[in-house]
């Protein structure tokens, strides 16, 4: 019995669609709840709607679709926005408590995922449970990112520019830590993909903010209009070739569940 995984494989177009939707997560929010005047609350009922639909077809699909995942990716980056701006902005909570508060969900989420599955790795997302435990994690990094990066960009007054170098440098360090020094291939993917959020906020909001709030003034829409676009032609890219089908997750491979696959990361081979 073959089980096919649900999720795409690790490769340089993973993290390049992954930032880019972070960045329409961010300036998409902005668009919606600000632009277009909708405020957050109307904004977060109907995206999380939206999430909820398309969460549910990439649940009831039997292999990785392309389009149903990314459109997912790009919709929950958009709630997990919403989601830490609704506790700043509405209920007053500060963004070191939001980072906090996301952090500990998240480690909660891999806590119960270890003690469940004993593997977190990507390359084994070929049951229902843990797709669910995936994309709880999901969430929570990208609501995460978004209160650090404010954190770092705005209440620290860095500035865009300054927070955006500092996660690329991170997620540069974790690559080394990774192909240098060995570090576990399962921790350096996470880590990496909790940073690229905040990297692509702090990038969306130096591209679409206003000079006088120290970014270059394209606007949320435009810059959101431009990521999309971007992202569907990748998406369109890797549907026709199948660049990054992860090859069949073997049933034995459920029936030990300490079992951690490699799979490749960026530019090489990482165990995830």
């Amino acid at each position: 019995m073959k089980l096919l995984n649900k999720v795409p494989e690790i490769t340089l177009y993973f993290w390049i669609i992954k930032i880019l939707a972070t960045t329409v997560g961010e300036t998409g929010a902005d668009y919606l709840s600000s632009t277009l005047h909708l405020g957050l609350v109307i904004t977060s009922y109907a995206m999380s709607a939206l999430f909820l639909v398309a969460l549910i077809a990439q649940l009831r699909t039997k292999r990785y679709v392309a389009g149903v995942y990314w459109t997912v990716v790009v919709l929950i980056s958009v709630v997990g926005t919403l989601v830490s701006d609704n506790l700043v902005d509405n209920l007053g909570v500060t963004l070191v408590v939001s980072s906090a508060l996301f952090a500990g969900c998240l480690a909660v989420v891999f806590f119960a995922w270890w003690m469940s599955e004993r593997t977190l790795s990507v390359h084994s997302i070929a049951t229902t449970k843990r797709e669910l435990f995936y994309w709880a994690a999901i969430l929570f990094t990208f609501a995460l990112g978004t209160s650090a990066g404010d954190l770092l960009s705005e209440a620290s007054h860095l500035g865009y520019a300054v927070a955006a170098l500092v996660f690329a440098g991170s997620i540069a360090i974790t690559a080394i830590a990774y192909y240098r020094f060995k570090v576990d291939g399962v921790l350096a993917f996470w880590i990496a993909y909790i940073l690229t959020r905040p990297l692509g906020a702090s990038l969306g909001d130096l591209l679409s903010q206003s000079h006088k709030n120290g970014g270059f003034g394209f606007g949320t829409m435009p810059t959101s209009v431009v990521f999309l676009i971007t992202i569907v032609g990748l998406v369109m890219y890797l549907t026709r070739t199948k660049a990054d089908v992860i090859p069949d997750a073997i049933s034995q491979e459920m029936a030990s569940p300490t079992l951690v696959v490699d799979v490749p990361m960026a530019l090489g081979r990482a165990e995830t």
